[in-house]
């Protein structure tokens, strides 16, 4: 397991812990905020099974994964079964008017990627690329509310 890189990387986001949880639960949307997710499909027959295609220029990999926990407004947590191997979890905390989103994420090397680039290299662009990906889930929550009607 001396080839796994683990990644923690957390966003405040200016929204309720509902509409945040909401968002993040529905997998299939993740490729709108997350730079190298190409897609996502839950499986019809199995619906704690996805299968993940990540796409990063010349490089493609695609994994089958579960959901292993799931405690509803407070994580979300997998493990790849099949494909690239990785594991992870997201964290929720409710700050009322607010929601912090911590990303937890570990993965093997690739042995095509370990051959051409240095690990530390790697983990700097994977954990650069991941907060930003947590930025662009804030922006999105914010562009959703405001569009969203507003109650008198």
């Amino acid at each position: 397991m001396s080839g796994w890189l683990e990644h923690s990387v957390q966003v405040e986001v200016d929204a309720p812990i509902d509409l945040v949880w909401g968002l993040w639960s529905d997998l299939e949307q993740m490729p709108q905020w997350m730079k190298w997710i190409d897609s996502v499909e839950i499986l019809k027959e199995d619906p704690d099974l996805s299968k993940w295609k990540l796409a990063s220029g010349t490089f493609e990999f695609t994994w089958l994964s579960r959901i292993v926990k799931v405690v509803n407004h407070q994580i979300i947590q997998w493990e790849s079964i099949d494909g690239l191997p990785n594991r992870g979890a997201i964290r929720f905390y409710d700050r009322h008017s607010s929601t912090i989103v911590r990303l937890s994420i570990a993965y093997d090397i690739p042995g095509i990627l370990g051959q051409v680039m240095d690990n530390l290299f790697l983990g700097r662009v994977v954990e650069s690329t991941i907060q930003a990906d947590l930025h662009r889930f804030r922006d999105y929550v914010d562009n959703l509310q405001k569009q969203a009607p507003t109650s008198v």
